[in-house]
């Protein structure tokens, strides 16, 4: 079975998951924002970190535009 993500990319997370046990992970760009409190964003911020450095992690999903049905008269 192939990894879905790679080992480099799950132990960025792990550092935001400790960042954020220790109250220093910030959000936003150039952690500009508040403090993160909750652990599904310190994941994401870990994902994305990961991402960006060009790690093995899946693309983020992206919603399909729904079409308008045509009314039949």
């Amino acid at each position: 079975m192939v990894r879905k993500y790679s080992k480099a990319a799950s132990k960025k997370v792990g550092t935001a998951l400790h960042a954020r046990k220790q109250g220093t992970l910030k959000s936003g760009p150039g952690g500009k924002g508040g403090k993160v409190k909750s652990r599904k964003q310190a994941i994401a911020i870990g994902l994305s970190e990961a991402r960006a450095e060009g790690k093995k992690v899946p693309r983020k999903k992206i919603a399909k535009k729904k079409t308008a049905k045509k009314k039949k008269s």
